[in-house]
């Protein structure tokens, strides 16, 4: 598992390697949640996906992104909002090894 930092603001795109992928993420506060959108080498793997505490937002091995993404509240069980980003809410990557078996 690896912590991605985030800022505490509405809108906020920036790359990162992830497991040897060149991934391009932007995350964004919209009036119903916090949403979701990942690049690998330029090629949209999902987009618009609401991000809501402890699921995880690929979830599909056919997409062919290795892991998978998710929020963790570390003050209670609540859906992240874009003023506890960073702080309350961390932003993890989960490696193929962290997850159970046949998944991401």
């Amino acid at each position: 598992m690896q912590i991605i930092p985030l800022n505490p603001v509405p809108s906020q795109t920036f790359a990162v390697q992830l497991d040897g992928q060149n991934c391009q993420i932007n995350i964004y506060q919209k009036f119903y949640g916090i949403f979701c959108d990942l690049y690998v080498n330029g090629n949209m793997v999902i987009a618009g996906a609401l991000c809501l505490n402890l699921t995880r937002i690929v979830r599909s091995l056919y997409l062919g992104f290795i892991g998978d993404l998710a929020f963790l509240d570390t003050q209670g069980s609540t859906d992240p909002y874009y003023t506890g980003l960073g702080v309350r809410y961390q932003f993890i990557y989960l490696e193929a090894s962290d997850l159970p078996s046949g998944v991401g």
